[in-house]
């Protein structure tokens, strides 16, 4: 049998509600006019509505992940919450218990070891990297990765404060709310297994984006420099992938998918060509979903597995293609 791990199922929740990018900007008090939607291809995200939150869609996402699963609750093992927002009942935060205990339970997963993780938008993928090295190394045989993301106050907060394009709470008005569930199990099949999973953090670059409690208003604030986390992103992640491709002896034209950071459409634009300068070649397709927004901690396996061909892409992601999901978190932790 193949030591490994898979990707045996995912799942998404939505909220009922949306709005768009040019309602967000007819509220700001700003009489230069911000071209948001042209700079980050964003139309519209998805925001929580009323009874909706951090739990509700991450309860939601796990349930639409079992539909898709051959695993059932009672047989999970492992469950991980991604989650960055920990509000239940509206934007009151949950600290105790954590949001993975309550899914545990919501769930039916009685004999599952259970624990929280936050690594800002790298947060859903670094629970997937956890979760393959527990099954890898033969500690569990699966476990229920979940993320519920309700965290559109810091888009509200920013409308109260933003008065200027290059203001520190801007990209804040790009986020939208969702949730994302994926189940991984041991991997029978070589072709199936995560073939390379890694950690690498650049600390120094921590003050790039921070977030905490708004001292004022419910909920949360967000600030970016975001020509600056902008710049190191272009010139290290490159490096970084080149070297988790020759560990697994791979070249870029051998990606059939590369799913990037999902922030802005001119900002992965730079990142396409970062990588033809760098490597000579591109992956078969690297995919962009920001017509609709998920949300800023950017849960991007469920939803892009689901809606690559409506994204544009040629192909629908199956398990004989090879897919590439380098994410970076606010501290530029970055997972190749």
């Amino acid at each position: 049998m193949t030591t490994g791990c898979k990707i045996e199922s995912i799942g998404v929740k939505l909220p009922f509600r949306s709005v768009t990018t040019a309602e967000i900007m007819g509220r700001l008090g700003i009489s230069v006019p911000l071209r948001l939607e042209l700079i980050t291809g964003i139309a519209r995200r998805w925001v929580c509505g009323d009874g909706e939150d951090s739990l509700t869609l991450a309860i939601d996402a796990a349930r639409d992940c079992f539909l898709h699963s051959h695993i059932k609750p009672e047989e999970i093992e492992m469950v991980i919450s991604c989650s960055i927002s920990k509000y239940v009942n509206g934007l009151n935060h949950c600290y105790e218990p954590p949001l993975s205990a309550l899914l545990k339970k919501e769930m039916g997963c009685p004999r599952a070891l259970s624990f929280d993780i936050s690594n800002a938008c790298a947060g859903m993928i670094t629970g997937l990297h956890i979760a393959n090295n527990f099954i890898s190394g033969g500690v569990v045989s699966n476990c229920l990765v979940v993320s519920g993301e309700y965290i559109t106050s810091i888009s509200n907060n920013a409308e109260r404060t933003v008065d200027a394009p290059g203001h520190p709470e801007m990209a804040s008005l790009t986020v939208g709310d969702a949730g994302a569930a994926v189940i991984l199990s041991r991997a029978v099949k070589e072709q199936e297994r995560i073939r390379h999973s890694e950690l690498i953090t650049l600390s120094r670059y921590s003050d790039l984006c921070t977030g905490n409690q708004d001292p004022v208003f419910a909920g949360a604030t967000m600030r970016t420099n975001m020509q600056k986390i902008h710049e190191v992103s272009i010139l290290h992640a490159p490096q970084f992938i080149d070297e988790a491709l020759k560990k697994i002896g791979w070249t870029m034209k051998e990606i059939d998918f590369l799913i990037p950071h999902q922030t802005a459409k001119l900002s992965i634009e730079a990142g396409a060509q970062s990588f033809a300068r760098y490597f000579g070649e591109l992956p078969g397709e690297i995919l962009v979903n920001l017509r609709t927004e998920i949300p800023l901690p950017r849960p991007i396996l469920s939803p892009f597995t689901k809606t690559c061909r409506k994204s544009g892409s040629k192909r629908e992601i199956r398990s004989c293609y090879s897919v590439s999901l380098p994410g970076w978190s606010s501290a530029l932790h970055f997972l190749p």
